[in-house]
């Protein structure tokens, strides 16, 4: 990539791509740009978001995330980002750095390095003593030691029959795992103890040499300074502060696949023996590599909004709080000595601007901060390879500028606001065999959505933009597609459901979502790690021992109820709407006691009644 462009993205119906996300009429111009690329490549799915001045402008998707069921793409699918997982691990290290943990200085190996104790790394036994000066700067910058280019394989590379250019361990695992007698699929760490043993090409700081083991490394080293997994400390140290959910590392089989994550289409079919050792040929994106060891430097899945959002906090721009210091991110971008056009996990240029390309079989994509104060993601679901390659990815970074100097006029909204914190503690509790009461703690999303669906059905989720209807009843409720039912939307932290079907197995989730002038009135849904509740119809749903005994009665009430326990003192009651709302409540004074309900209008109620000891138990309550 020899200069940086920027993006934005699209709204009309394309001829042969479907469209998706929130329109603008501003973006007519732009959605020629990204149709002339997809039709100039043959690209099955594309996703984009663009954020101008700290604020997410245009997040839109393009053609289908599964072309054999004709699924249309989503700014909601997450997609293998390849080598942008490299910035990702780069943002991490340098807060390390920030606070204090490391030191771009710190030794990587031998006796004083970070990973000294590494149960396995540390046992390694290697010959090329400049391994014990490798840095964490040489590690960032692509200038350790290790030139991928340079043959180190056998030929052929047993047990592929054909031979493997170069020497990126990441690419022969089936190698790596018979030199070792190891089982498969191979280990981050015994890639690194391969790369150890073979020594370095040259003498570290002194080249740049693009390395992806050297981004395995770094991630080793962020599990051993945090005590964390690679994961873990992404989520709960940066990811989940930030509000963004749609961030976590890869699977190689689509069974273990996100569960918004669609296919990847290799070009040209090409297959390699299955990273599991079985012998078959497999499709080289399912099986043919194994992403579940590339972490750091090529792991990571994520929607273009979430890699966006997450740019946007350590862009170095006056606009939104960044999580890295000024000092922190004029390190991370500084060039390196070996070459003024890599820093430490981007590449950047002499106008500031900074980026990533990424790219396995089934994807390719590019991440750009843009020194006009624009940031971009682009996603697609395949990459081209062979002579067409360069010029695939020349391309893919100019969509974005040419789409962005496209758009005379932007919209005054921001599609990153979404709610950062989930709900959670979703409690489900039986009111009778087809009625299901359920509760939960709020988030920080101005409001909620429930969704309820057979457990046997396949999953939908909401999308950016569209207002629902709902219902308490079930049967009455908004299907968002596949019996997904929208069952509430509001402010409160429960609410009943009732025509359940008997004796089927449920699953309810709750989402937060905003809805204000800054999201232009649209709603936005917070999809990631939502809590759910597996809720079985004409099941109690509670342990026996927490149960209240009591009966209500006359059903139906007109001015008085009389509620009597049957082993248990009394202590409160709360009369609910089905919306959840406590609309009534009181104190009990005895194990037999008259409530007035003459203030409440005709319809369906719930009483939940409360024991000395805090058990509850709920009845349906109907008024005349």
């Amino acid at each position: 990539m020899k200069k940086i462009y920027l993006s934005v993205f699209l709204i009309l119906t394309l001829a042969g791509y479907g469209q998706n996300g929130i329109a603008d009429v501003t973006f007519d111009n732009a959605d020629a740009q990204v149709q002339s690329f997809m039709n100039s490549y043959d690209i099955p799915g594309l996703t984009m978001a663009i954020a101008k001045d700290g604020k997410l402008k245009y997040l839109r998707s393009f053609g289908e995330i599964d072309k054999e069921n004709n699924i249309e793409t989503q700014p909601y699918n997450l997609f293998r980002i390849a080598s942008v997982s490299k910035p990702v691990t780069a943002i991490g290290i340098m807060k390390m750095v920030q606070e204090g943990k490391i030191a771009l200085s710190d030794k990587v190996f031998g006796s004083t390095g970070l990973l000294k104790d590494h149960p396995h790394i540390s046992q390694v036994i290697y010959s090329d003593e400049r391994l014990d000066v490798i840095t964490v700067q040489n590690l960032l910058e692509h200038n350790g030691g290790w030139d991928s280019t340079i043959d180190c394989f056998p030929n052929p590379t047993t047990p592929y029959p054909y031979f493997f250019a170069g020497c990126d361990p990441i690419n022969t695992t089936l190698h790596v795992t018979e030199m070792y007698d190891a089982p498969n699929p191979v280990t981050e760490e015994l890639l690194i103890r391969f790369l150890m043993e073979k020594g370095l090409n040259f003498d570290p700081g002194t080249k740049y040499a693009y390395s992806n083991i050297g981004y395995l490394v770094l991630s080793e080293i962020i599990e051993e300074v945090s005590g964390m997994s690679y994961e873990e400390y992404f989520k709960t140290e940066i990811l989940h502060p930030l509000g963004i959910y749609d961030m976590s590392l890869g699977h190689n089989l689509p069974e273990n696949f996100n569960e918004r994550e669609g296919k990847y289409y290799g070009y040209g079919g090409y297959t390699n023996k299955s990273t599991y050792g079985t012998g078959e040929d497999v499709p080289w994106e399912y099986g043919g590599f194994n992403l579940e060891a590339m972490d750091g430097h090529g792991g990571w899945i994520a929607t273009a909004r979430d890699l966006v959002k997450l740019l946007t906090a350590v862009d170095g721009f006056n606009t939104k709080p960044d999580i890295l210091n000024a000092s922190s991110i004029a390190i991370m971008t500084e060039p390196s000595a070996p070459f003024a056009n890599y820093a430490k996990g981007w590449s950047v240029n002499s106008a500031n601007n900074w980026w990533h390309t990424g790219g396995l079989p089934g994807t390719a994509s590019i991440l750009v901060r843009a020194n006009s104060g624009y940031n971009f993601a682009i996603f697609v679901n395949t990459r081209i390879d062979g002579n067409r390659g360069g010029q695939f990815y020349s391309d893919l970074d100019a969509i974005g500028w040419n789409c962005i100097n496209s758009i005379t006029s932007w919209p005054d909204w921001d599609l990153m606001d979404t709610p950062t914190i989930n709900a959670g503690n979703l409690e489900t509790e039986s009111v009778d065999e087809t009625t299901v009461h359920l509760r939960w703690s709020n988030g920080d999303g101005q409001q909620r959505m429930v969704l309820a669906r057979k457990s046997s059905s396949p999953k939908e989720f909401p999308k950016d933009g569209i207002s629902y209807s709902y219902s308490n009843t079930l049967n009455q409720a908004e299907d968002l597609g596949n019996e997904n039912f929208v069952v509430y939307q509001g402010t409160a932290n429960e609410v009943t459901v009732s025509e359940l079907e008997s004796n089927t197995d449920y699953t309810f989730r709750v989402i937060e979502f905003n809805q204000s002038s800054n999201t232009g009135n649209f709603p936005l849904y917070l999809l990631g790690d939502n809590p759910e509740a597996e809720y079985k119809s004409g099941s109690l749903g509670l342990d026996v021992a927490q149960v209240v005994e009591f009966n209500i009665y006359p059903i139906p009430a007109e001015e008085m109820v009389k509620v009597n326990f049957k082993k248990s003192t009394g202590k409160k009651y709360e009369i609910y709407n089905l919306n959840g709302k406590v609309i009534a409540s009181g104190i009990f004074k005895s194990t037999a006691q008259e409530i007035n309900v003459s203030r409440l209008s005709s319809g369906l109620y719930l009483i939940k009644a409360f024991d000395i000891n805090d058990n509850t138990s709920i009845r349906k309550l109907i008024i005349k």
